[in-house]
């Protein structure tokens, strides 16, 4: 059964990787986002189907960019985001 990701678990999921990722979430703009220029970005919201990113090239944008699958769980986001900067590189 697929757990919602919840507004508590979001924050809590950008509050990581906005302070110790910010590398993994430039590669997700770059890759899947196919952001080819950018200063920085940032991971505001995660929910089961994707994740909200603002990217900053001059101007702050945001940026969806949609999973695979749908999100298990929270687990199942770790272990998405993982698989995903793995193919990034």
């Amino acid at each position: 059964m697929t757990e919602t990701i919840t507004t508590a678990i979001s924050d809590r999921i950008c509050k990581h990787m906005n302070e110790d990722h910010t590398d993994a979430i430039a590669l997700y703009a770059r890759y899947y986002g196919q952001v080819s220029f950018l200063d920085k970005a940032k991971m505001l919201s995660i929910d089961n189907e994707g994740m909200y990113l603002i990217i900053d090239d001059q101007e702050e944008k945001p940026l969806r960019i949609e999973f695979d699958h749908t999100l298990e769980d929270s687990k199942d986001a770790h272990n998405t985001l993982v698989e995903m900067l793995k193919k990034a590189k």
